[in-house]
């Protein structure tokens, strides 16, 4: 019987061993999942590094943008006008010749000689008038006589000059002074009429050639501004616009436009694509931001604005000293205890008083540490605001030397982000760092720096 009772109770305990054992095993896994999802449900991503700039009203300058070509005021490709073989080259590539200077010679010996033999024609059919005008005043002459001498001196006359235009047709002249690029022909090369010999280029003064939107001509006129250069961003040529088109081209809707630029460096070449901005009068308090801080999507564009984050109530703040509330309890009302508390088991009650003493050791042990922290920077980091982000959808308007202008959805004052935007969203905490601008280059930033 004693046998049978034991056993019973044997049993008993172990039954009540494993179910203290699975509900402890149950517990802390219900206890730790639970303690896992309010961790992930209330941990804040990291605050994201961003550059930012202060949207303010400034002076705008708006322009009409076009691509142009660059031309030559006085460009021309030279070509000889008669057939023959090159005796001589008397150019470098790349030379710059005066007007009227000899280019380019041909073999002329033979008009040459044609030339000379005239001249002696001419100079005999001269003495011949000479004579004849003599016997004519002398009455021994006839006037038949004296009439073929004089048209017989005149017909050599223009023969000699017509044999020197023809051997002057052998060379070749600058008609103005300019660059000469690299000669087309050789020593001893037969050329025939037409053939080009080298081009001439007067790079000292240039003319652009663009056309913009019939929309745009309105705003044109002789004696504007104009900016080019190789990009949007760097144009450091200034010159006027010198002719409009007063005709529509019909099929592009397009009309030309032509300007001149100072070229005195020769930094411009002809032929050479540059980007052409017609400046147009100056505009006050337009809200425009960097490029950069626009983001364009489907639903529209925006921008991030950072602000400071709103206060949290004030019983998350007294959650941040979870360990004064129940010393505070335990020393000045512990007859006050509401029935909820009254009704937990005497270990939890007991919690509060070992958790009381902790502290008061840690701050026992504090005290007697020297007091070599700072207490400045505690203050300061806790006076310092949160910042977030907030999604702004914006109009934009203009554009002008990597700024948009901003036409509706944005407020002066607003600081707004201007790199980075990819990786943000609406809400999310970041730190402000604004000792590298993304909206200059990097070598401009070095040499700042």
């Amino acid at each position: 019987m004693f046998k049978r009772i034991l056993r019973i109770f044997l049993i008993i305990v172990v039954l009540a061993v494993l179910v203290i054992v699975v509900g402890g095993i149950v517990g802390f896994n219900f206890l730790r999942d639970n303690g896992i999802k309010q961790y992930f449900a209330t941990m804040k991503p990291p605050a994201a590094t961003v550059s930012t700039t202060i949207a303010k009203p400034s002076n705008w300058t708006p322009g009409v943008e076009a691509i142009g070509t660059v031309r030559a005021v006085r460009g021309v490709d030279l070509t000889v006008e008669t057939a023959g073989i090159v005796k001589e080259i008397p150019f470098h590539a790349n030379e710059k010749v005066a007007a009227n200077a000899v280019l380019l010679q041909l073999d002329d010996a033979v008009e040459r000689a044609d030339l000379d033999a005239q001249k002696a024609q001419a100079a005999l059919d001269q003495v011949s008038l000479t004579r004849a005008i003599e016997l004519t005043r002398r009455g021994v002459g006839s006037d038949s006589t004296l009439d073929s001498a004089r048209a017989a001196a005149s017909a050599s006359a223009s023969q000699v000059t017509r044999l020197q235009a023809v051997l002057d047709q052998k060379q070749l002249t600058a008609p103005f002074g300019g660059t000469v690029g690299i000669p087309r022909i050789d020593l001893g090369q037969y050329i025939a009429p037409g053939t080009s010999v080298v081009t001439l280029q007067d790079l000292d003064t240039m003319r652009v050639d663009f056309s913009v939107p019939e929309q745009q001509l309105p705003l044109l006129k002789i004696g504007q501004t104009v900016r080019l250069g190789l990009s949007g961003a760097d144009m450091p040529f200034a010159g006027a616009i010198r002719g409009i088109d007063p005709k529509i081209d019909s099929s592009s809707r397009l009309v030309n436009i032509r300007a001149e630029v100072a070229n005195p460096e020769g930094k411009l070449t002809p032929g050479q694509f540059v980007q052409v901005r017609v400046e147009l009068p100056e505009e006050q308090n337009v809200l425009a931001l960097p490029q950069t801080a626009l983001t364009t999507s489907l639903y529209g564009d925006y921008v991030f604005v950072v602000q400071q984050a709103k206060p949290a109530g004030a019983a998350p703040a007294q959650t941040a000293k979870p360990e004064e509330k129940p010393a505070a309890a335990a020393t000045d009302k512990p007859a006050d205890a509401k029935p909820a508390n009254a009704m937990k088991p005497a270990a939890d009650a007991m919690k509060p008083a070992a958790d009381a003493a902790k502290p008061a050791d840690k701050a026992a042990s504090d005290a007697a540490k020297p007091a070599v922290a700072d207490p400045a920077k505690p203050a300061a980091e806790g006076d310092k605001p949160a910042l977030v982000l907030s999604q702004v959808f914006v109009k934009p308007g203009r554009r002008n030397q990597g700024m948009v202008e901003i036409v509706e959805g944005l407020n002066a004052g607003d600081e707004v982000v201007t790199a980075g935007q990819n990786r943000l969203f609406n809400g999310m905490s970041v730190n402000v760092d604004n000792t590298i601008d993304p909206t200059k280059s990097a070598n401009k930033q070095a040499d700042d720096q």
